[in-house]
């Protein structure tokens, strides 16, 4: 039986386009695409339909509002209509072009025949009902990350936890920069089932790359060794329940990617990290969002 999903769409001021993406992450969207013309910016969400009511979507366009008077810029125009599950390919190839990230990636819808001739690694994604396109700077910052941390890679395999995978978007990358093994694990069976979609989409094996329903304590039992690194891309209150885990999944010389994080939530994630044996030895910013590149005292 087809389920119906509500599609929102925002017109916003290209500088309201981070808050947005906030708004629409804490309401609980799932999947979201950007189109950007010239000062303005086009913001398309799905969630599923039992999940919220129209009152609910109303407050959620009181509060774009609000924040949009709070910066003083313009007042975005919020619009939402049901549509059928088979509908959402559809909803997703108007809007999600090819991106290019960093200095190595090429974000290709999987739609789309990607070129023969490219200097970049082509990483192919069908999102699904995922979070993780690559169009929200979050995902971004976590990308041009591992590009730093996996550009120059030994001979030494390197496994790699991925937690909250998503689209899978972010262990696909790692692995298309070298790393030998990514264990995955989202909360969302939707999500698993996308990242191994797309896991298979770019030809990796499932041996390879493996995705579970669950959380940190799944990846424990999942794994057969600590990892070298750690990819979190979800919110920071998911991120500060995390940190106290991951000594069971990590070893002396481990390193981390954490993103989802709004620049006002950076310093007492910091704090907790230090606390449970953590070196933030970068931070990179994007808007109001950051990455803490982590590295084991």
């Amino acid at each position: 039986m087809a389920h119906s999903w509500w599609e929102i769409r925002v017109v916003c001021d290209l500088n309201l386009e981070e808050t947005v993406f906030w708004r629409l992450d804490n309401f609980g969207f799932r999947g979201t695409a950007s189109q950007t013309k010239h000062q303005s910016c086009l913001i398309c969400a799905y969630l599923p339909e039992e999940q919220a009511h129209l009152l609910d979507l109303a407050a959620l366009s009181i509060l774009l509002r609000q924040d949009a008077l709070c910066m003083e810029m313009s007042i975005p125009i919020v619009q939402w209509d049901l549509i059928d599950e088979e509908d959402w390919s559809s909803s997703w190839k108007d809007h999600w072009k090819p991106t290019e990230i960093g200095d190595r990636f090429l974000i290709y819808p999987a739609w789309l025949t990607p070129p023969e001739n490219s200097d970049r690694l082509i990483l192919r994604l069908d999102p699904g009902v995922a979070f993780g396109t690559g169009a929200h700077a979050t995902t971004q910052l976590c990308l041009e990350s591992l590009e730093m941390r996996l550009g120059i890679l030994g001979e030494n395999p390197i496994t790699i936890a991925d937690i909250g995978c998503g689209s899978g978007i972010l262990g696909i990358g790692a692995i298309l920069l070298g790393a030998t093994q990514v264990y995955g694990v989202d909360t969302d069976p939707l999500a698993v089932r996308s990242a191994n979609e797309n896991r298979d989409l770019n030809h990796i094996s499932p041996e390879q790359m493996i995705s579970d329903v669950g959380s940190v304590q799944e990846l424990i039992k999942r794994v057969q060794r600590p990892v070298d690194g750690i990819l979190c891309n979800i919110l920071a209150e998911v991120i500060m329940d995390i940190i106290p885990q991951l000594d069971s999944l990590t070893q002396p010389n481990s390193w981390g990617v954490l993103s989802g994080i709004l620049l006002e939530q950076a310093k007492p994630i910091a704090d907790l990290l230090e606390q449970h044996g953590w070196i933030v030895a970068t931070l990179w910013k994007r808007q109001d969002w950051c990455c803490f590149n982590i590295r084991r005292c």
